[in-house]
């Protein structure tokens, strides 16, 4: 191998990819499978250790390959349990992961770019504006952290993570390439083990790739809807006026014949005055039940707007919430009204990275005057 070229990190090859990887190496498929298995599930990122590979592939793999996570930055514990790491992706650029505890499962939020260009208006993300997209070690590499040092602080072999949402910053069918061999990494037996019902993405409606990810890695699906006509969405979320709301409905429609739950989620953030009176309610029923088959295959998910600086939007009063959630009830519609976590360390939803790119530069000024050596 050439020394000057990049080491390949294995974090980014789901098994597919590192099969390939280690025929390239002229090793058979079954030492792919004992090298992901190291990685995935026991964490371990020293080839040395990894005692059951031959030696010679150990000495191959120090010269070509490396399990390289993320540094991290900044991490934030709330009173609730939730915690907030901020990751080092380079270039003054970081990404938030948020692991969020519950009685029956505890689920790690991914992010999927540096930035986001959708620009919904209601999103602090968004409003920091676009960097780059994350490439899939990256993207795995949340994962791989949050699973493994919460096993080591629970001093536990025991699985910690049982949901993974893509749902952190970014619009993950923006970063299709490298969001599915990350996806089909956390799916994988030999990988991370999750069910495809435990697996979702998060999509703001971007038709085309929706229809490829229900070809490729049918996971579960959440769409950002937030608004029940046309003109609303345009102003919330600008994506609407590439993808109208019946060609996005007309997607999510075809996404069920693929999907591993029977329903799709619709999340929608609650603004005040904005989209959150009975009219919007009835609206928004119209919408679902456009093709006259009943609201059946959708759940609700109704969020409290966390207030940002400079986004001229409120958050709803609990009675208007209520009244709207009861409209959708009392048709039939499941409706849940997520609770707030995180907020005391911007760790809800929509407060990703309000003033990430500051606090990154901040950070990565201090470590560089620590790790300073006088001359």
């Amino acid at each position: 191998m050439d020394s000057a070229s990049p080491k390949t990190n294995l974090l980014g090859l789901d098994h597919e990819g590192l099969v390939a990887f280690c025929a390239v190496l002229g090793e058979k498929k079954f030492r792919a499978t004992q090298l992901y298995r190291w990685i995935h599930q026991r964490g371990v990122a020293d080839f040395e250790a990894m005692s059951d590979l031959a030696k010679s592939l150990r000495a191959k793999l120090a010269e070509c390959a490396c399990v390289q996570a993320l540094p991290v930055l900044t991490e934030r514990a709330s009173r609730d349990g939730t915690i907030k790491w901020l990751f080092d992706v380079g270039e003054g650029n970081a990404v938030e992961a948020v692991f969020i505890p519950e009685k029956d499962r505890a689920t790690l939020c991914i992010s999927s770019q540096a930035g986001c260009a959708i620009g919904c208006r209601f999103c602090s993300t968004g409003h920091q504006g676009f960097s780059r997209n994350l490439t899939a070690a990256e993207i795995v590499a949340q994962l791989w952290y949050a699973e493994h040092e919460l096993r080591r602080r629970n001093k536990t072999s025991e699985r910690q993570i049982s949901n993974v949402v893509m749902m952190g910053m970014g619009e993950p069918l923006q970063n299709f390439g490298q969001l599915v061999p990350a996806l089909r990494t956390m799916l994988d037996d030999n990988g991370y083990g999750l069910s495809r019902r435990r697996v979702t993405v998060s999509t703001s409606g971007i038709v085309p790739m929706m229809d490829r990810l229900a070809q490729q890695v049918p996971v579960a699906l959440a769409v950002s809807l937030h608004a029940p006509q046309d003109a609303l969405r345009d102003s919330l979320v600008p994506l609407n006026k590439k993808y109208p709301l019946a060609e996005l409905m007309a997607a999510c429609r075809r996404y069920l014949q693929y999907a591993p739950r029977d329903f799709i989620t619709f999340e929608y953030c609650m603004l005040a005055g904005v989209n959150d009176q009975p009219g919007h309610a009835q609206a928004l029923l119209d919408l679902l039940n456009t093709d006259g088959q009943g609201v059946g295959w959708c759940k609700l998910n109704l969020i409290p707007f966390n207030p940002f600086p400079d986004s001229g939007l409120v958050c709803s009063a609990p009675h208007d919430v209520q009244a709207f959630a009861k409209v959708l009830l009392d048709a039939g519609v499941v409706v849940t009204v997520r609770k707030t976590r995180g907020d005391d360390i911007d760790a809800a939803c929509g407060q990703l990275a309000g003033e990430v790119k500051d606090r990154t530069r901040a950070v990565v000024r201090m470590q560089r005057k620590r790790d300073a050596v006088p001359l």
